[in-house]
Parts: structure tokens; C-alpha cells; sequence
């Protein structure tokens, strides 16, 4: 019996964890405080893409936009989201960079290079190997979205599937000259 009550009063605590911990019960925006500050300035990073070749981040940070997807083959939101973020790649592609950052749990480069060959994303992928990504940009969960303006700052941040990735780059983006 002491076992069972114990067993319940954890559950309930995990339970309204869950409803009041931010973004939890759904949509996350620019609005909503999640994830690295916007306005903060993140260094550049250096990374490898999964196919192991390095790739330097301050080739594009603070030089034009970014877009940053927090994402794994098995998360659902990010398979939702990736019509909207192929519509804001084929529209904003000459002028924004984007990549995805393949979180290290659950998976790893050859499960994400296999995915991506029966489910291709326009964008480089990235591989976070030890979590330091995920870390320093405090991703909340997959499917968390960042969007660095042209000077390297935090523009916008969201998670889940209902983010408006066009409007926030139509927000921040120069049009063509």
C-alpha cells in the first residue's frame, strides 16, 4: 500500500511537471520564453555534417541568417515540420543558411544518413556527437527551431509543430536587391 501511494504522489508530480513546464502542452513562439535568450549573441560553433565532414558555423553566423532545427529520424513534430521548413529553404535558400542538428539520442550518423536517403531534407544535417549544440542553445526538445538575424543574434526561437518559420524570416530577412 505505501508503495502504491508513493508510486501516485510521483506520478501526479511528473503530471503537473508536464502541464506547467514551458511549451509542454503545445505551441511555442517567438513570444514564449523558451531556449536560449533571444537577442543573445552565440559564438560560432564547428561541427561535423553526418557524413564526417567538418563544418565551421562562423562561415555563416553573424554574416547572414540562420535557421537551426533541433531534430531526430524519430521525432514526429520534426517530420511535420519539414514542409515548412523545405517551403522556408526553397523561398529564403539564397539568403538565409539553414541546418539541421541531429540530436545524439536515440541515434546516430548512420541511422540519420539512412533516414535522409528515404526522407531528404534540403539543408545540410549536423551532427551534435556530444550534446555541447544542444547545450549552449538550451534546446528544450527536438524539433526546436532557432533563427540567428544577419548579426549573429537571436531573432526567434520555437518549438513543436505550429511555428510560423516563414513569418519570422520574412521579419528579419533583407529582400533581394
Amino acid at each position: 500500500m505505501r508503495n502504491r501511494s508513493r508510486t501516485r504522489r510521483f506520478g501526479a508530480a511528473i503530471l503537473a511537471a508536464a502541464v506547467l513546464w514551458p511549451g509542454s502542452a503545445g505551441v511555442a513562439t517567438a513570444q514564449t520564453r523558451i531556449g536560449i535568450e533571444n537577442g543573445a549573441t552565440p559564438a560560432p560553433l564547428v561541427l561535423e555534417s553526418i557524413e564526417g565532414e567538418r563544418v565551421d558555423l562562423a562561415d555563416s553566423f553573424g554574416k547572414r541568417p540562420v535557421v537551426l532545427e533541433f531534430w531526430a529520424t524519430w521525432c514526429p513534430k520534426c517530420k511535420a515540420l519539414a514542409p515548412q521548413l523545405a517551403a522556408a529553404q526553397k523561398r529564403f535558400g539564397d539568403r538565409v543558411d539553414f541546418y539541421g542538428i541531429a540530436v545524439a539520442v536515440g541515434q546516430d550518423p548512420k541511422r540519420v544518413r539512412q533516414h535522409l536517403a528515404t526522407h531528404p531534407l534540403p539543408y545540410p544535417m549536423l551532427w551534435d556527437a556530444d550534446g555541447e549544440v544542444t547545450r549552449r542553445f538550451m534546446a528544450p526538445a527536438t524539433s526546436y527551431i532557432v533563427i540567428l538575424d544577419d548579426a549573429g543574434r537571436v531573432a526567434y526561437t520555437g518549438i513543436d509543430t505550429e511555428q510560423d518559420v516563414l513569418g519570422a524570416l520574412e521579419r528579419i530577412v533583407q529582400p533581394p536587391s
